[in-house]
């Protein structure tokens, strides 16, 4: 499934430390609008798409999410690197330090944990693609307001380019929408075949129950 290369998709070698900074981009991290949330609803939704072009190209970004998890823990490992203990209370970071030390730990940038319920799977491929063009143009915001808030080339540069993918794969699920919209127009039968088939298996084994359940009741009667 997997061709791993020991190496960031984009270089980050950020020299100077900066610990709000660090505060900040966390929530790209462990946020809402972050990447540890689109890997696990791509690589989740990916199963109940229709056809291999959709699960191709779930897994695809779902797996690109991932080494954009790698690239945000590192620039939040540098930008904390080497810190003392008077930096970390100054920036605001003791409470996390009381729990986790320097370790990362999935957060948004005012440290609420990470949640599963920041992502959702219906299993409705047009719901769920929706979803995820509102979550790449979400994460496409978020990266603009980090851009905002430095002036360090060494972290705006991977943050640009982060903010490029989100672009990008937003264009991606938009064709993929279309596509499907279109399909389903045509062959409206397709959408959701196995939750149609699922849901007349329930009405069936509902109604043998019920005459069953009234039989029982007219002999005892």
């Amino acid at each position: 499934m997997w061709a791993y290369q020991k190496r960031l998709q984009y270089p980050v070698n950020i020299k100077k430390k900066d610990l709000r900074m660090a505060k900040l981009l966390i929530t790209q991290y462990g946020g809402s609008n972050g990447e540890l949330a689109a890997a696990l609803r791509y690589l989740n939704q990916r199963y109940t798409m229709p056809d291999n072009k959709g699960k191709a190209l779930l897994t695809d970004i779902g797996t690109e999410e991932l080494a954009h998890i790698e690239m945000i823990a590192t620039m939040v490992y540098q930008l904390m690197k080497d810190a003392t203990i008077e930096e970390i209370k100054a920036a605001g970071l003791d409470p996390h330090y009381a729990e986790h030390n320097k370790a990362l730990y999935p957060t948004d940038a005012n440290g609420v944990p990470f949640t599963v319920t920041y992502f959702a799977t219906t299993g409705d491929p047009l719901a769920d693609i929706s979803e995820d063009m509102a979550a790449e143009q979400k994460a496409r915001a978020v990266y603009e307001n980090l851009i905002d808030l430095t002036d360090d080339p060494d972290v705006i540069g991977p943050l640009l380019w982060l903010r490029q993918r989100e672009v990008v794969h937003f264009n991606r699920f938009k064709e993929l929408f279309e596509y499907y919209d279109e399909m389903f127009s045509k062959k409206p039968q397709l959408k959701n075949q196995s939750q149609q088939s699922n849901f007349m298996d329930n009405v069936s084994q509902g109604i043998n129950n019920l005459s069953q359940f009234l039989n029982n009741f007219n002999q005892e009667m």
